[in-house]
C-alpha cells in the first residue's frame, strides 16, 4: 500500500486536517501537511503548514463574500491535489464524536452507515452534524474514495457495564441514554505511546488528564479504559473553557422554571456561557487567565484545578490506587502552574512534584521517589485517526 491518507476534524467553526504518506508497508505515515479552515461562518482563514511548522499556503475571504462549506470543501481538497503532485489520495478518516452503542470500532462508510450516524445526532447535537457534513461533501464529490468513521466514545466500551449505567428508568435507557465518554482518540493515542516508552507504567493504574478547551480524565488498567468522566455528552466531568462539566441536573430545570428559558438555550449557557468563560467573566482561554492577576481569572483556575483533583481521586478508588498520571492537550502540555496544583492535590496518593522538570515541561514530572509517575506527553489524534483508517483499508484488503 502506498499514496497519502488525509485526516479531517470537522467542527462549529473549523475543519482541521493532517496528510500523511503512507509507508511501504501500509502501517505507519510521516506528516506531510496539516492545516485548517478557521472561522467558517465569519471570515474564514485557511492555512497549510509542512511537517515543520513552514507556511504552504494561506486563503481568507471576507465574511460578506464568505463561501458555502460545500465551496470551502472543494478549495481544501484541490489544495491537497495539487500539493499532492503525482501522489495519490487513498483514503480519508474522520472524527466522528459518536458512535452510540452500535459502533465499537472504526468502520468504512456507506450510505447505510451515514444514515445510523445521522440517526446519534440527538446524542451529540453540537458535534455530530459537523462531524458528518465533509463525509457527505466527499461522498458526493468523489464517491469511490474510501473514508473511515473513527469514533471518540469507542476507546470506553471496553469500561464494565456498571461504569455505563445512569440510575434512570429503564425505559429510557434503552433509548442510548447512557454514560459513553469521549475524547477516545486522545486516550487511545496515549494509551499506545506509553506502551512503548514505558510498558511497566502502561501495564499499570494510570489516569490520563486531556486538558484542553474540553476537558477530561480516563482511568486505564493495562491500556484500556476502566471509567472517565465524561458521561452521556461532552458536558459532564471536569470544568472545561465554555463548558461547565458535572452540574446538579436540577439546575436546567431551574433555569427554564425561574428565568423561562427554552432547552435551546439552556443548552448554549451550559456549553458555550459557562466554565471557565463563565466563572471569570473575562475568557475561556487558560492562556489568557493564568496571565491575568483579577481575582475572578484566579478563581476559574482554582475551581477547575479542584474539579480535577476531586475526579481523579474517584477514579483512582475505581482503579485501586494509583501508579502513574499523564497531562496531555494543550493545558496539560503546556500550562506548568495548572499541573504543579495538580500534582499538590494528589499529593495524598504518593505523588512527587520535581518543580524543574515541571517548569521545563519535561517528559516525566516526578521526582525519582515519587509514588505515582508524573508524565507530560503530547496527544495526536490525527495521527490515530490516519493509523485506523490505513488498518481499515488492511483488513479489508481495498489498499493499492
Amino acid at each position: 500500500m502506498s499514496g497519502v491518507a488525509l485526516s479531517l476534524n470537522a467542527g462549529s467553526s473549523s475543519v482541521k486536517f493532517c496528510l500523511g504518506a503512507v509507508a511501504a508497508d501500509g502501517r505507519g505515515v510521516s506528516r506531510l501537511a496539516e492545516g485548517e479552515i478557521a472561522d467558517i461562518t465569519g471570515a474564514p482563514h485557511f492555512r497549510a503548514r509542512d511537517g515543520a511548522g513552514v507556511t504552504l499556503a494561506e486563503q481568507r475571504w471576507r465574511a460578506e463574500a464568505r463561501p458555502d462549506f460545500t465551496t470551502l470543501m472543494r478549495f481544501l481538497l484541490a489544495f491537497i491535489d495539487a500539493h499532492l503532485g503525482a501522489e495519490k489520495l487513498i483514503v480519508v478518516g474522520h472524527r466522528v464524536v459518536h458512535g452510540g452503542t452500535e459502533f465499537r470500532r472504526p468502520v468504512r462508510v456507506s450510505p447505510e452507515v451515514l444514515t445510523a450516524l445521522a440517526r446519534l445526532t440527538p446524542l451529540a447535537p453540537l458535534h455530530q452534524g459537523h462531524n458528518l457534513a465533509p463525509i457527505r461533501e466527499i461522498a458526493a464529490s468523489r464517491p469511490g474514495l474510501p473514508q473511515i468513521a473513527c469514533f471518540d466514545t469507542a476507546f470506553h466500551h471496553t469500561q464494565p457495564e456498571l461504569a455505563t449505567r445512569l440510575a434512570l428508568p429503564g425505559w429510557i435507557t434503552e433509548t442510548g441514554v447512557r454514560r459513553y465518554g469521549f475524547h477516545g482518540l486522545s486516550y487511545e493515542y496515549i494509551a499506545r505511546e506509553l506502551a512503548h516508552i514505558d510498558p511497566a507504567l502502561y501495564a499499570g493504574r494510570v489516569i490520563v488528564a486531556h486538558l484542553g478547551n474540553g476537558a477530561s480524565l480516563c482511568a486505564l488498567r493495562g491500556g484500556a479504559s476502566v471509567d472517565t468522566t465524561m458521561g452521556f455528552t461532552a458536558l459532564d466531568g471536569l470544568v472545561m473553557g465554555t463548558r461547565c462539566g458535572a452540574l446538579d441536573p436540577g439546575v436546567p430545570i431551574y433555569l427554564q422554571r425561574a428565568f423561562g428559558l427554552s432547552a435551546s438555550a439552556v443548552e448554549d449557557v451550559l456549553y458555550t456561557q459557562s466554565g471557565l468563560l463563565g466563572i471569570s467573566g473575562i475568557s475561556g482561554d487558560m492562556r489568557a487567565l493564568l496571565a491575568c492577576e483579577a481575582p475572578a481569572a484566579r478563581e476559574a483556575v482554582a475551581v477547575f484545578v479542584r474539579r480535577i483533583v476531586r475526579e481523579a481521586g474517584g477514579l483512582a478508588a475505581m482503579l485501586g490506587g494509583l501508579d502513574g498520571f499523564v497531562f496531555t492537550a494543550g493545558i496539560g502540555a503546556c500550562a506548568a502552574p495548572v499541573r504543579a496544583a495538580v500534582a499538590e492535590g494528589l499529593v495524598w496518593l504518593g505523588a512527587m512534584l520535581d518543580q524543574a522538570a515541571n517548569a521545563a515541561a519535561a517528559p516525566v514530572i516526578s521526582t525519582p521517589d515519587s509514588r505515582v509517575v508524573l508524565r507530560v506527553m503530547p496527544t495526536d489524534e490525527d495521527a490515530m485517526i490516519l493509523r485506523h483508517a490505513l488498518a481499515v483499508l488492511r483488513e479489508e484488503g481495498s489498499g493499492p
